[in-house]
């Protein structure tokens, strides 16, 4: 909105209004104003859930420690997603169709976590939706989306259906339709990655901002022609816009973070990590980075297989090989204190986003 008012409408009369034209100005006002916005509705909305009795539950496959959470609000990604969309409308260009794509993805992720987490609390059992039906809206969503988005790369890029190998000589490959497939799995894959982080206070708000972090990096030079033919990235007509999307989600995570950082005051639940991670994962696609996601989101992979070895283990061996999934609470029931893991996670989600941002020459 701000860029058509000040840029397009008032810069004839008044020529310091070309900032607004600037891509790198629009990221840092967009943050901060996702930030104030946050902060205020963090304010507001809190009272509110706990006069709504919308509280979380001990749900008993978490450690005993937990029990004494039980009863904090949740619902609490409405304070980001409140946040992130108003800065992202204010400040993003209407006329690029990849940002509201984006945006459609997370507003339907979103909807499905809103679902989720309301069904929980009303059935007063943390019985929300379905497994397979929750699963089966995601991957309708990310068709969806991935659809959107390979539609729209047609005709804004070199090849719609490429999937680009950092650190490997002239690691593009064309996969056809089955890139579709590809992505569809990333987006899922990041949204329960996400979900299955948010365990506690804090622990999928600090590896979330530093993975923004790198794929706010490559989404700016993806779409600025001579720093992409540079790098050798794909160039992308638009992508640049999208790190203003990203710079609002780190904003309004840092907000949220003011009340999450433990002890936390609100939980944000599955309305803000199923679509938290979705974000990611559509970024990724949309970016042509999916590698980059997997490298700087180490965190959230790492927790994902850590689920996945120990359901196989325990099926086929009847053994377990964490004291408990997913991973963070394994280092809890060793005696880590919440605060340690939740840091120590933080410092190694750190080191992986920079570690990502070699793949910018590693090519």
């Amino acid at each position: 909105m701000f860029y058509y008012i000040f840029y397009e409408k008032l810069m004839h009369f008044f020529s310091p209004f070309n900032v607004f034209h600037y891509i790198t100005f629009r990221m840092i006002m967009a943050s901060i104003t996702a930030l104030g916005l946050s902060l205020w509705f963090g304010k507001r909305v809190i009272p509110w859930l706990k006069k709504m009795q919308l509280k979380d539950q001990f749900k008993g496959y978490e450690p005993q420690s937990h029990k004494q959470k039980s009863g904090t609000p949740t619902i609490g990604g409405i304070i980001i997603w409140g946040g992130f969309f108003v800065s992202s409308l204010l400040w993003m260009r209407f006329d690029i169709l990849l940002d509201w794509i984006v945006l459609f993805g997370v507003f339907v992720f979103v909807c499905i976590g809103f679902l989720d987490d309301f069904l929980k609390i009303k059935r007063g059992k943390n019985n929300g939706l379905k497994a397979r039906t929750k699963f089966a809206l995601q991957i309708v969503a990310a068709i969806v989306v991935v659809w959107l988005i390979y539609r729209y790369e047609l005709k804004n890029t070199n090849c719609a259906t490429c999937f680009y190998m950092p650190f490997v000589k002239s690691g593009v490959f064309d996969l056809g339709l089955l890139y579709l497939l590809v992505g569809v799995f990333v987006i899922v894959g990041s949204s329960n990655a996400v979900n299955l982080t948010d365990g506690l206070d804090g622990l999928a708000t600090g590896p979330s901002l530093t993975t923004i972090m790198p794929l706010t990096v490559f989404a700016y030079i993806s779409g600025n022609t001579i720093f992409s033919h540079y790098l050798h990235l794909p160039y992308i007509f638009g992508v640049g816009e999208i790190s203003i999307l990203l710079s609002a989600l780190a904003g309004a995570l840092l907000g949220f973070l003011w009340y999450n950082c433990y002890p936390a005051e609100v939980f944000m639940g599955d309305t803000g990590s199923l679509a938290l991670g979705a974000f990611l994962g559509i970024v990724a696609i949309a970016i042509k980075e999916e590698i980059v996601l997997a490298i700087a989101g180490g965190i959230f992979v790492a927790e994902t297989l850590s689920v996945i070895i120990q359901v196989a283990s325990y099926k086929t061996t009847g053994e377990r090989v964490f004291r408990m999934a997913p991973i963070h609470h394994h280092f809890e029931l060793k005696g880590w204190p919440e605060s340690k893991v939740i840091v120590r996670f933080w410092i190694i989600s750190l080191v992986l986003a920079l570690l990502s941002l070699t793949a910018l020459k590693l090519r």
